[in-house]
C-alpha cells in the first residue's frame, strides 16, 4: 500500500471518505480487498493466496515480482 496518483490502468474506489486507487488487473485477481487498521498499522486481506510467495518474498510493491 502506498500513496499514488491514479492512472488509466487503475480503478478508483471511494468509500467512507477515503479514496483507494487499485490496479485493475490486480483488482480482478484479488476480487475484493479488505483494509483494516490496528495500533500496528494497516492490514490488507484479499482473495489471493500469498502463502506460496511467503518463503522469500519481501513484499508485493512495484519493485517486487511476488504478485505476478
Amino acid at each position: 500500500m502506498a500513496l499514488d496518483e491514479s492512472k488509466d490502468t487503475d480503478e478508483v474506489i471511494k468509500q467512507n471518505g477515503f479514496t483507494f486507487v487499485v490496479d485493475k488487473m490486480f483488482m480482478e485477481r484479488a476480487q475484493s480487498i479488505k483494509v483494516d487498521y490496528s495500533v500496528y498499522g494497516f492490514k490488507l486481506d484479499c482473495g489471493i493466496d500469498f502463502s506460496a510467495a511467503a518463503s522469500g518474498c519481501s513484499g508485493c510493491g512495484t519493485t517486487s515480482n511476488c504478485c505476478s
